[in-house]
């Protein structure tokens, strides 16, 4: 994907780069979850990718706005609102978009390190 400007390389290292950590993060707490609950880990396991993988896929064909997708999934009064509630309460949402944004800071600062180091290097326009 070409980018135009350098910020945007550092947006897109923040959200892409560092996201994966956060998704595998996500998919660790999930399994976690299901093993306390009584699953195997394996099923567990199981359970939590094919469940990412479903909402990808889903997003990927319907093109929807994920805010969309996930009212679909939510019965009021369901299991999955009263899961979405804890969420929500407990600062995911917020969290979330802290971690995503402090990666991005941490991208500058070390770009404005690379710069010092070798200044003859600026700045790339593809990731």
């Amino acid at each position: 994907m070409a980018l135009p400007n350098e910020q945007e390389v550092d947006w897109a290292t923040a959200v892409s780069g560092a996201g994966s950590a956060f998704v595998f993060l996500f998919i660790e707490v999930m399994i976690d979850a299901g093993v306390q609950m009584g699953l195997s880990r394996t099923q567990a396991q199981t359970l939590t990718l094919q469940t990412i993988s479903g909402s990808v896929e889903l997003m990927r064909q319907t093109n929807e706005h994920p805010a969309v997708l996930r009212n679909r999934v939510t019965s009021p009064g369901g299991t999955t609102a009263a899961g979405l509630y804890e969420l929500e309460k407990g600062g995911l949402r917020t969290t979330l978009c802290d971690a995503v944004y402090a990666a991005f800071e941490c991208t500058q600062k070390l770009s404005h390190l690379n710069e010092s180091f070798f200044p003859q290097r600026r700045s790339s326009t593809l990731i």
